[in-house]
């Protein structure tokens, strides 16, 4: 009796884990690098990229980007502007419904841009401008809205008419997710949207997020039933989830170094796939500061750093050098003067500026000072970087003074100036052409009471004529050959030397099928995944 009671118990026992792992392989898991910190769609205080990955899940925005990173609709099917740029009326998507079965209509969108127009959401302040005036009070700067009023005359319509003309509506609106009328509260904590996954429980404290698959997305259900989102910080963990098979994608593993990637793509049960990425690596100048204050200097660092070599030795091929801030596929992209790598020009060029090599023999350092290069002290790989890139600037006769710091501590120094050359990335705004303003206009240059980012201290009236008008005309070809004029402009004076864009890289385990990520590394492409038993 006793040996029967065991042996049903040991039974009762496999089966419960039978029963556990079958249900733990039916759920996807994907893995996410960086804390979420809001599951709120629209009403958080930061914007930060891990949370945005998982909204673009669960909801879907009027406006989205295509692969040329061009503003089209999402839920909206049309969108048309008036010939004096202030009026954009959209039309709305039919069959669209939300999670709990209401359809989309204007009157969802309507309430849920009065809501983000009237707030003090992260994702409001785009849509005010600061006044020009000056309180006579000495209180702050008035700032007013850019939106006049949002109408929605029928169930399929909605009108946005702005205040003046302004070509930043449809970027802003990316961003802002629809939501059904008089949501917001519960959204919060049980967000309800119209996207191709469903919220299904989030743990805070484990940072797991659960979703199911709508089956009645608006462009198909998705392939994967349940999905399930671990954030894994730790790199050694993150490998290890991926070799046991408790992970199944980690799309864009940015704390994943070139070799450990590598490496992982040995493993007989992973796929490595790399696909084309828009964040930049870049080197900016501070021009205000001698010698970068002389073009010549800084044309010559441009051709004394092997970039090619870079990605290739260091980076293992997982990058693509780049010539412009704005990614190739941009509709806006422009390459500008190109830099080889030539130690040669580089040397004629110091010699030019009156930095000759003291025995003419090199590479005897031009000047006695070194130049400070600023690296976050937390990267491994920008430190490794710049270790290089100080010898390939030695070798022309430029000293290099390598100087690391706390993030916090390094964007402070970047805002006072307090440095020569700045190793770092842009991510995700350098998708738009209006970035070339926040770069390069001398209205950007930072403040001791204004963090910008025109850190390289660059000013050029022409630039700022051909930007400002640039930002501010709706004609898509005059804008394509005035970005065009201000990119030949700004790679001939190299304010900032653009490195390489980094590869969006993918490992998955082999089963997993219909993996296709586009240049901007958005999370839609969940939807189309496919898994082999």
């Amino acid at each position: 009796m006793r040996r029967a009671a065991i042996l049903f118990l040991i039974a009762a026992v496999l089966l419960t884990l039978g029963s556990s792992c079958r249900k733990r392989s039916a759920t996807f898991v994907i893995a996410l690098g960086d804390n979420i910190r809001t599951i709120d769609p629209i009403g958080s205080p930061s914007v930060d990229a891990a949370s945005e990955r998982v909204r673009a899940l669960m909801f879907n925005s009027l406006v989205r980007k295509d692969e040329k990173f061009d503003y089209v609709g999402d839920l909206a099917s049309e969108i048309k502007q008036s010939s004096d740029g202030t009026v954009f009326t959209f039309t709305l998507r039919d069959g669209v419904k939300f999670h709990d079965g209401r359809t989309f209509s204007s009157a969802d969108a309507k309430y849920t841009l009065d809501l983000v127009f009237s707030s003090s959401f992260a994702k409001s302040a785009s849509f005010f401008e600061t006044s020009n005036e000056k309180p006579a009070d000495g209180t702050q700067p008035v700032k007013r809205s850019y939106i006049k009023s949002v109408e929605a005359p029928d169930a399929r319509t909605l009108v946005i008419t702005l205040a003046h003309p302004w070509t930043g509506l449809l970027s802003n609106l990316v961003p802002v997710a629809m939501i059904p009328k008089d949501s917001y509260e519960s959204q919060k904590t049980h967000p309800l949207g119209s996207g191709a996954f469903k919220f299904k429980n989030y743990d805070n404290s484990q940072q797991v997020l659960d979703l199911e698959a709508n089956a009645d997305y608006w462009e198909g259900a998705p392939h994967i039933p349940a999905l399930r989102v671990r954030v894994i910080a730790d790199t050694n963990a993150l490998q290890a989830e991926l070799r046991s098979g408790r992970v199944d994608i980690a799309p864009l593993p940015t704390s994943l170094s070139p070799d450990a990637i590598k490496q992982l793509g040995d493993d007989r049960n992973l796929q490595v796939l790399q696909f084309t990425g828009s964040n930049v690596t870049v080197l900016t100048f501070n021009c205000s500061q001698p010698p970068l204050n002389d073009v010549r200097v800084r044309q010559a660092i441009a051709y004394a750093v092997d970039r090619e070599s870079l990605i290739r030795d260091l980076l293992l091929g997982q990058a693509k050098l780049a010539h412009s801030i704005l990614p190739e596929e941009s509709w806006a992209y422009s390459p500008g003067q190109k830099y080889s790598f030539d130690p040669s020009m580089a040397k004629k060029l110091l010699d030019e500026a009156g930095l000759k090599d003291p025995d003419g023999d090199g590479p005897q350092f031009r000047f006695a000072k070194p130049l400070v290069y600023k690296v976050s002290g937390s990267s491994a790989a920008a430190k490794n970087y710049a270790g290089v890139i100080q010898n390939y600037l030695k070798n022309v006769g430029v000293p290099v003074s390598i100087e690391t710091a706390e993030l916090n501590t390094l964007f402070d120094e970047l805002r006072r100036g307090n440095f020569q050359i700045f190793y770092g990335q842009w991510v995700g705004g350098n998708q738009d052409p209006i970035f070339f303003k926040d770069l390069f206009a001398t209205s950007e240059i930072p403040t001791e009471a204004r963090a910008s980012r025109n850190r390289s201290r660059y000013s050029n009236k022409e630039v700022d004529t051909l930007l400002d008008e640039a930002v501010n005309t709706f004609d898509r070809e005059k804008a394509k050959r005035l970005y065009a004029r201000v990119q030949e402009i700004v790679s001939r004076e190299v304010p900032v030397l653009p490195l390489w864009y980094q590869a969006n890289i993918v490992i998955a385990r082999k089963n997993v099928g219909n993996i296709n990520v586009d240049a901007s590394g958005d999370w839609r492409f969940v939807r189309n995944l496919t898994v082999q038993p």
